[in-house]
């Protein structure tokens, strides 16, 4: 594979992130509802999808580990955060000391 094209892998990947975000954040700004958590999942989904259809099947460069470590604090906070919303369904709260 040559350098450029993996520079022009990472500029579409960058780019349809941005636009995914963007996407996300008109869709809730035109429908009166600001959620960071509901953002935070969305945006989250599409960082997954796009990694996994940007990463090489048969190298695995340096920057990979920086990417899984990324991809292990956000399931972090996405589990944090669909236990919150359980917890609210359910009507109730967690007590921090």
């Amino acid at each position: 594979m040559e350098a450029g094209t993996l520079m022009k892998k990472k500029q579409v990947a960058v780019i349809a992130l941005g636009l995914w975000l963007t996407i996300i954040s008109l869709s809730m700004l035109f429908a009166g509802r600001i959620d960071f958590a509901l953002f935070f999942v969305l945006g989250f989904i599409g960082f997954l999808v796009i990694v996994e259809l940007m990463e090489p099947y048969y190298v695995k460069p340096g920057y990979v580990v920086y990417i899984r470590v990324l991809m292990t604090i956000g399931i972090v906070l996405f589990v944090a955060i669909v236990a919150q919303k359980l917890l609210e369904i359910m009507g109730l709260e967690i007590v921090w000391a």
